[in-house]
């Protein structure tokens, strides 16, 4: 049995087994809510909302309202929220617009108090946005991406997979897959090696990153001479096509290396 007694859930709206929807919350019409969900007192569910099982929204959390975009012409656009993911308290989350026509938060993820995620976002799975991280339109964040507190990241940004950003930060630059990114400019400050071994990266392997990243940012070159050096003196893998597709299909740009 799902149970709502006292909250305000529209007839139409698409609710699985075993969903808890606490008094003074709001689900609208065009909303689909899985399994094992939980919504607390006083969120709001806007149309476009598609929850996967088990998500847990804490009370004044907004997820799927229109976007603060003032092309938005009230398009059907949807908001996903992945299996697992914890949304907390005045946590906002924008719907789509014409460019995706969605916005995405993967599974397992954790939203903080505060945080903002604009339309037409993508962010991966197991990501976790500290408390008042502000992401703007149009935002690539890649699973297993740590965003500090209070950080701000300028719209188009992509950030890659297993990256650590320290609280703080203005992200006007994309930042390439297993770095840590800190300091003002937004600069390199080494590989995320504390993350990388509790998610089971070998020493060795960890080693094939820095030494990767030793060609990009500690050896005085252009991006476009590290990149073929990689290439030529790196045996393949996984990790190093990763980040040399990273960097070179980036539209603004990596962040510098320290010193730069």
């Amino acid at each position: 049995m799902s149970q709502y007694p006292l909250a305000n859930v529209h007839p139409e709206a698409r609710i699985g087994k075993n969903v808890v929807i606490e008094p003074f919350a709001t689900v609208q019409k065009d909303v689909v809510i899985e399994d094992g969900s939980w919504i607390g007192p006083g969120a709001i569910v806007w149309d476009g909302a598609r929850l996967g099982k088990n998500v847990k929204i804490y009370p004044g959390a907004s997820v799927s309202s229109i976007p603060q975009d003032l092309k938005f012409a009230g398009e059907q656009t949807e908001t996903f929220i992945g299996d697992n993911t914890v949304i907390r308290e005045c946590v906002t989350i924008s719907r789509g617009t014409t460019d995706k026509m969605k916005t995405v938060i993967g599974k397992n993820c954790l939203l903080m108090a505060y945080v903002h995620v604009a339309h037409d976002c993508l962010i991966g799975d197991h990501c976790i946005l500290v408390n008042t991280v502000q992401v703007a339109g149009h935002v690539t964040i890649d699973d297993w991406a740590i965003i500090g507190g209070a950080s701000a990241l300028h719209q188009f940004v992509k950030v890659g997979a297993h990256v650590m950003v320290s609280g703080g930060s203005l992200v006007r630059k994309d930042i390439p897959p297993f770095t840590k990114a800190a300091r003002e400019p937004l600069t390199y400050a080494g590989i995320n090696s504390v993350g990388l071994k509790r998610r089971g990266f070998s020493m060795d392997k960890i080693t094939e990153i820095q030494e990767i990243y030793r060609y990009i940012f500690m050896r005085g070159l252009n991006n476009s001479k590290a990149l073929e050096l990689i290439e030529a003196e790196i045996p393949q893998s996984t990790e190093r096509d990763l980040i040399v597709a990273f960097i070179k299909e980036s539209e603004r740009g990596i962040m510098k290396g320290y010193g730069n």
